[in-house]
């Protein structure tokens, strides 16, 4: 009762201190006339992975890597297949800005350099400052970028008290850093408790309960119909996972972090596939639909059961759930905007 007591706690800590924090920056970006996108791709998208950063940053400072790598991964998984299927059951999820869908690919490109750098089993502190370098050049590159094809959109600041904005971004990180010590030390005793790795503890339960604010975040903005903003939270969330709290959590772990073998065969590969789900939203303009929103869905489920079923040992890690689970979603769904586009043009 205690560590689900201290787990509760710490998640509630976490969301509503990355609310505070999102809140805050979101209001004060906006009186300094930063579009709505770029405030979603950027000021949300990082504040709503504030929960993910101050897990993945504490497990790694207290010595444990495996919790602070299956955050992320799970995340990653978590954000696409639950929160865009369930997104796009409650209306379809389209990426119609030209910048979200240039930096779908880009996600692509990350995801791919993470399973490159962690293939020797390990994010070195060399490899953190690469994905560090690599998150300002994209920040830098989609300001640049949105100024120059949008410039009226930052034109109108927006009233704002930014004493007030300054004070709700400090409770929001005092929020969050409690939050994580507490949820972190819940997840450990759990682990213990079970007899399970802190490995699966990551992937599943902490990987879902700090995604829970981007799942609140598209949730509404998909609902309002802000589509746009929905997958490039999702999109933004995803690619400050990999180059911000990776990096980030490398540099403060010592020696790096250590990348089990697991991550290495399955869901490493399964966050690939995830991020190359998104891939036809990029290339034709074809948003997910309902069904599809189930596929993924369906996807989700069967992921977390293949992880339960490694941790009892009831399976082993062979190649083919690797290649079911990172291929077969993306092409079913790269078949259906294909089939979709034919019956359009007929």
């Amino acid at each position: 009762m205690l560590i689900a007591l201290g787990f509760l706690v710490g998640l509630a800590a976490v969301v509503a201190g990355a609310e505070l924090l999102v809140r805050g920056a979101s209001r004060a970006a906006a009186a300094l006339g930063i579009s709505p996108l770029v405030i979603g791709l950027t000021v949300v998208a990082y504040g709503t992975s504030a929960p993910e950063l101050a897990v993945s940053l504490s497990a790694s400072a207290s010595g444990r890597p495996d919790l602070a790598v299956a955050n992320v991964v799970g995340s990653n998984v978590f954000n696409v297949l639950a929160i865009v299927g369930l997104c796009a059951v409650v209306a379809p999820v389209a990426a119609r800005a030209r910048v979200v869908r240039r930096e779908i690919p880009v996600m692509v490109v990350v995801t791919l350099a993470f399973v490159a750098l962690a293939a020797d089993g390990a994010v070195t502190r060399l490899d953190g400052v690469l994905l560090l370098v690599g998150m300002v050049v994209l920040a830098w590159f989609t300001l640049r970028s949105e100024r120059t094809e949008a410039p009226a959109a930052s034109s109108s600041p927006a009233p704002t008290n930014l004493a007030l904005d300054a004070a709700l971004v400090l409770a929001g990180l005092v929020l969050l850093v409690a939050g994580a010590r507490w949820l972190v030390g819940a997840a450990t005793a759990t682990a213990a408790a079970l007899g399970v790795s802190e490995l699966v503890i990551g992937l599943t339960v902490v990987a879902a309960g700090t995604s829970v604010p981007e799942l609140a975040t598209s949730l509404v903005a998909v609902l309002r119909g802000q589509r746009d903003i929905a997958i490039g939270n999702i999109v933004g969330s995803n690619l400050f996972n990999v180059l911000g709290i990776l990096g980030i959590s490398a540099l403060a772990a010592p020696g790096g972090l250590r990348v089990v073998e697991q991550v290495l065969a399955l869901d490493a590969w399964v966050m690939l596939g995830a991020a190359a789900i998104l891939l036809p939203m990029a290339i034709t303009g074809a948003a997910v639909v309902r069904w599809e929103g189930v596929v993924l869905l369906v996807g989700y489920v069967a992921y977390t059961a293949v992880v339960v079923a490694v941790a009892t040992g009831a399976i082993a890690v062979p190649a083919a759930w690797t290649v079911t689970l990172a291929v077969a979603l993306p092409v079913l769904l790269v078949a259906g905007g294909a089939w979709r586009q034919q019956q359009a043009a007929r």
